[in-house]
């Protein structure tokens, strides 16, 4: 795929940075990848497996707390680095900000990844028919409740920072039809897996995640006009939604 300006070195004037859009289009294609991987774990038989002879995990819980989540943050990361180049902003209050905001996320979500997964195995194998016992009621907790809190602080961090990344370091060429296109496209995907985690499971904190993200991602998107992950993040989250509520008020 290339775009109708000549892809450039990274340094320079911002103005005369010209650099494809192919390096964004293979790392948010990762993120989709991911997204149906996720899919084929959680509903593939084949990962109720034990990983071990002691039973300490099964492969479901593993590949979601190691594998999954781990090439998703390398491809957040390395989008990071591609959306940064050499301008003012460079190293600014801003973007200092920007960075620690990511990093901290980083770290929420894997400190909720290892907590969620190990205490959802135990809760799934020890305690579905014991709620009421004082290590089962903690275990529950952590996999229901604090866990998620957690996640959802972490993924906020880390999206809120990426698209102001983008506002910070804006696409200076023109995004022809064809990036649109593929933008769109890569969005369906992670709309998609909104839509199965709001329209098929019990909606709590994760709407309201959602619905900001949708709103901060529109709202950039509005008033800095066409840049690629604005579009990119306003499809994801829109469609999401959109089919969401489209589905719980016509079936549920």
């Amino acid at each position: 795929m290339h775009t109708d300006m000549p892809a450039q070195t990274m340094t320079g004037s911002p103005a005369t940075i010209q650099r494809g859009l192919q390096p964004l289009h293979g790392l948010l294609g990762v993120q989709a990848l991911v997204v149906i991987l996720v899919s084929i774990n959680r509903l593939g038989s084949w990962t109720l497996g034990y990983v071990a002879g002691n039973e300490f995990l099964r492969w479901v819980e593993l590949n979601n707390m190691l594998i999954l989540p781990l090439i998703s943050l390398v491809a957040f990361y390395l989008l990071k680095k591609w959306l940064e180049y050499e301008s003012p902003a460079l190293n600014s209050r801003t973007h200092l900000a920007l960075n620690l905001a990511f990093i901290i996320g980083v770290y929420l979500l894997g400190a909720s990844y290892g907590d969620h997964e190990v205490t959802n195995y135990l809760h799934f194998r020890f305690c579905a028919d014991d709620q009421a016992g004082d290590l089962c009621r903690i275990i529950i907790f952590n996999d229901d409740e604090f866990s998620h809190w957690v996640f959802f602080t972490g993924f906020v961090l880390v999206n809120a920072a990426l698209l102001l990344f983008q506002r910070l370091f804006p696409w200076r060429a023109p995004v022809a039809g064809r990036d649109v296109a593929l933008l769109i496209f890569n969005g369906l995907f992670i709309g998609a897996g909104i839509f199965a985690n709001l329209a098929f499971e019990e909606i709590g904190l994760d709407l309201y995640v959602i619905v900001l993200l949708a709103v901060l991602s529109l709202g950039l998107l509005w008033r800095s006009g066409r840049q690629p992950l604005f579009i990119y993040y306003a499809t994801a989250y829109t469609v999401g939604l959109v089919a969401t509520v489209l589905y719980r008020s016509v079936v549920v």
